[in-house]
């Protein structure tokens, strides 16, 4: 999808489609008169989301006219700017439409809406249909945003809009791939062709290389498989780093999870390709973040493993040791993502990061407490949470802080290890993210739960069924704004 950005006025752009936002409340229709029939008829309310198609408005040179439901102005802001545009995106997908051109307002909010334009321009128009061999309508080869400022800020938005999203739809790209054909070692590929398109030190760490290390947990996910693991690591390095911090970003890679021996039920099992949805979108924050070169280091490191029932799978009641040299007691195999976690973090930890973010597919009790709208935050360290939760709503990714006491760590305890890999029946959401912790240590150390937010059952007006990117914006702009929120 081509992006530019015009300095028009609507009336006078040439295209298939002009997109104008159309708000509930104010004086609508008066200062457009050839819309005041529709407004005073009812027909076009401004309701959120609300779609309108007019061919061959009177005053305007645009072969369409689409009027888009912003809902309430008071309302209104970048969140509800990015689904708005990604609906409109949809919505024109199957009418024939090869060039659309949004209409935004002059304001010193400018840049802020042309980068959330361009975005959610290009994640409107993603489809995780690339396996078909007939696909449905056309896609949409250009996007303008016509803007009436010649703020330069306003270019350099619409560039960051268009490289986080297009890194978001790698991160797609990557989670619905089936599992048959994204392996730990394909995902590891895939990581090397990107970090090698970028200009990032890349490693891969085998089998035996975390064997002499001793890697315990994470190759006690892995032994279950005839797929060897992997530990990518994704190294960015400032030509001038404004400190000495060191940001590490941890994505799960679970490839394909049916529980091992503590093996699944068969319902829904197919979505657990999406088992690695975390690593994805730590793969994919390191190509904008390339891109659009912070002043401070980041690595980005995904354990990538498959789970499997094989005849060499560890078994409930195993006892690893992992990297950090703690024990750990398996008690249920089903949670393995914790296990690779515990062995990334550690060795992030080796190379010198001194502040960590992970994001993960870790619970379903994350989606019993949070649902499907927001991903849940924990935190060993308030100003790091500050700067995520920061991030994140600039990213327009939902966020809850959620609760880490000590209590949670009492149910982790056992006799025979250091540690066990669950806690009771309750708060286990909680009581994973405390096992986290303690491989974070005295780090400052933020746990992202995706498990709900990480894809979608059913598409939304504004998003394809599928993996959604979550939480690739976060990530990038945590590293983006790392000096700003110092």
């Amino acid at each position: 999808m081509e992006l530019t950005l015009v300095r028009t006025k609507a009336s006078g752009i040439d295209t298939d489609v002009v997109v104008l936002l159309d708000w509930e409340d104010g004086d609508r229709g008066k200062s457009s008169p050839p819309l005041a029939a529709f407004y005073n008829s009812g027909e076009i309310t401004g309701k959120l989301l609300e779609f309108t198609l007019l061919h061959g408005l009177e005053g305007y040179k645009s072969r369409r006219v689409l009027i888009a439901g912003a809902g309430k102005r008071e309302k209104f802001d970048t969140a509800a700017l990015r689904k708005v545009t990604g609906a409109a995106i949809r919505f024109l997908k199957g009418k024939g439409t090869a060039g659309v051109t949004f209409v935004l307002e002059s304001g010193p909010s400018g840049p802020a809406r042309v980068q959330a334009v361009a975005e959610a321009a290009i994640l409107g128009a993603w489809e995780p249909d690339y396996l078909k061999t007939e696909k449905e309508g056309k896609a949409i080869a250009s996007v303008a945003i016509s803007i009436a400022d010649p703020d330069p800020a306003l270019d350099a938005a619409l560039e960051k809009g268009r490289i986080l999203g297009q890194a978001a739809n790698l991160a797609r790209d990557i989670a619905v791939e089936p599992p048959n054909l994204l392996t730990p070692l394909t995902l590891a590929d895939r990581a090397r062709r990107m970090a090698d398109a970028h200009g990032l030190t890349f490693e891969v760490l085998d089998r035996d290389r975390m064997r002499q290390l001793g890697m315990g947990a994470l190759l006690g996910v892995a032994q279950g498989s005839a797929e060897p693991p992997a530990l990518i690591v994704m190294q960015y390095k400032p030509e001038i780093a404004a400190s000495g911090d060191h940001l590490g970003l941890v994505g799960k890679g679970v490839t394909f999870d049916t529980g091992g021996i503590s093996i699944k039920p068969a319902e829904g099992m197919e979505k657990m390709k999406y088992d690695m949805a975390g690593g994805a979108a730590v793969i994919a924050a390191m190509q904008a973040i390339a891109l659009l070169k912070p002043p401070v280091a980041v690595t980005g490191i995904v354990p990538a493993v498959e789970n499997m029932p094989g005849s060499q799978a560890q078994r409930p009641g195993d006892i690893v040791t992992s990297l950090s040299g703690k024990t750990i007691e398996i008690l249920n195999t089903d949670a393995e993502g914790r296990l690779i976690l515990a062995d990334a973090i550690t060795y992030a930890k080796q190379l010198g990061c001194t502040h960590l973010v992970d994001a993960a597919t870790l619970t379903g009790a994350i989606v019993v407490a949070l649902g499907h709208s927001s991903s849940g935050v924990f935190a060993n360290d308030d100003q790091l949470l500050a700067r995520w939760m920061a991030a994140a709503k600039e990213g327009g990714d939902k966020m809850w802080h959620m609760p880490l006491d000590d209590e949670y760590r009492d149910q982790l305890k056992t006799v025979y290890a250091d540690i066990q890999n669950i806690g009771g029946r309750w708060g286990g959401a909680c009581t994973a993210a405390m096992f986290l912790k303690e491989f974070a240590g005295d780090t400052p150390w933020i746990h992202v739960d995706i498990a709900g937010t990480a894809w979608l059952d059913d598409a939304k007006p504004f998003l394809a069924k599928g993996p959604t990117g979550v939480p690739v914006g976060s990530f990038v702009n945590l590293a983006l704004n790392w000096c700003d929120l110092s």
